[in-house]
């Protein structure tokens, strides 16, 4: 009940947002939602330059998380749609087979588009049974943000291109002792920093979240396990408490100063760039794990994972045509290389990455982009159940979050439960 008054609350507001004008106004009105005000300014910049080309007016609504997908669940049902909205690898397979997102092939072959063009796995996860329902928006990666200032105080040396996991978590642990009379922890990863902190150490053990085909877990993986037991006994010792980090965000924390580092992705630069103590704040590349015992980074034992978005359309709005031509427009080239140096996220398109490392003088932030070449990019794991199974995993986590010694047992119920959901998709 409670997601249906939501859902009607949404759906009003932007009745009332559209409202005012006449209609004449409204039929060239091109209605947007997105979940990430940062994005706003540069996303209306590119839609503004299109909208005066092709006489149309774009709005956004900027809808909070849990409110954004509680409006999709809405329309699936029959409630207001936009015209044009994000989707998400959390949910692009249920979406996909919904009836709710306009299939694009048709447009993209008229067009004579290369989806070549654009990152792998974005492209392959907005297309079912050859059928893209989906334009690739943009895509990120993982890097180690630290605190300078912390780091000089206790005298630890900052991250740096030759660290391994261990020589993140023995810095992260050297703070935290260092630091305790002051409060401040080493690093932060709860259960919830999975794309940002413990995927990525999983595949740099050689581990995996679920299989290649989709269909099994990876969480009773030999390497999963040999990872996320690395996790317990080197990395959260260093963090705050489960408590302390349930209860406030990791960039809240290290923003306090009361974390020295954390990992955290391309789309959250912004947040720090823009923070008072900006000239504390530097970037590293993921550290990596020396597998073969070589002493050296080979390029698959240094992971980042990576996710990207994709534009999709109403299957039932009267503007296909509008909302085709402007999503062709954030997505094309031009577009892809415009949002780069607005600095609004990195481009799916490849090859447009280095704009936005440039959109942020002052702050070096070409880690993100240096590991593109230098390590190994993996997709963010996902299925069609991916926004159940990973809810599950998380609450499941807790306990070995708060019992370390039970990671592999817990591990084991993860894969188990994660299986039994995916055996029903």
């Amino acid at each position: 009940m409670k997601k249906k008054v939501l859902a009607c609350l949404l759906a009003a507001a932007m009745v009332v947002s559209a409202a005012g004008c006449g209609k004449k106004e409204a039929d060239n009105t091109i209605r947007v939602a997105i979940w990430d005000n940062n994005q706003l300014a540069g996303l209306e910049d590119i839609a503004n330059e299109w909208g005066k080309e092709n006489g149309y007016q774009v709005e956004f609504d900027v809808l909070g998380w849990d409110s954004y997908w509680t409006m999709l669940e809405a329309g699936v049902s029959g409630g207001e749609m936009p015209d044009v909205f994000w989707m998400h690898s959390n949910n692009a397979l249920k979406y996909e087979s919904s009836g709710i997102l306009l299939p694009l092939n048709d447009y993209i072959d008229e067009a004579g588009l290369d989806m070549s063009n654009y990152f792998d796995g974005i492209t392959e996860l907005y297309t079912l049974d050859g059928v893209h329902y989906g334009m690739p928006k943009d895509h990120d990666t993982i890097a180690v943000v630290y605190n300078k200032a912390i780091f000089d105080k206790y005298d630890v040396d900052y991250p740096n291109d030759s660290w391994t996991w261990e020589d993140f978590a023995d810095a992260a642990q050297e703070i935290t002792d260092k630091g305790k009379a002051d409060g401040v922890f080493g690093t932060y990863c709860n259960v919830g920093n999975n794309q940002d902190t413990w995927y990525n150490i999983v595949y740099s053990y050689g581990g995996e979240i679920i299989n290649d085909e989709k269909t099994a877990s990876g969480y009773d993986n030999e390497k999963t396990i040999e990872a996320m037991k690395f996790v317990a006994d080197k990395i959260l010792p260093a963090c705050p408490t489960l408590d302390a980090m349930a209860s406030t965000g990791g960039d809240t924390m290290f923003l306090s100063g009361l974390v020295g580092m954390i990992c955290q992705g391309s789309w959250c630069v912004n947040n720090f760039y823009n923070a008072d103590n900006s000239s504390d704040y530097a970037w590293a590349k993921l550290p990596y794990t020396d597998r073969n015992g070589n002493g050296k980074c080979e390029k698959e034992e240094r992971c980042s994972i990576y996710n990207g978005l994709g534009w999709s359309i109403y299957s039932k709005t009267d503007k296909k045509d509008a909302a085709w031509s402007l999503i062709s427009a954030f997505s094309s080239k031009e577009g892809q290389e415009k949002q780069s140096e607005l600095g609004v996220t990195m481009a799916a398109y490849k090859g447009m990455s280095e704009p936005f490392v440039k959109a942020y003088s002052g702050m070096d932030i070409s880690p993100f982009v240096d590991i593109e070449d230098e390590g190994t990019l993996v997709f963010r794991p996902y299925s069609k159940s991916t926004g159940t199974w990973e809810s599950d995993v998380s609450d499941t986590l807790v306990e070995a979050w708060n019992n370390p010694d039970k990671m592999e047992e817990v591990l084991k119920k993860c894969a188990a439960d994660m299986n039994a959901t995916i055996s029903e998709e």
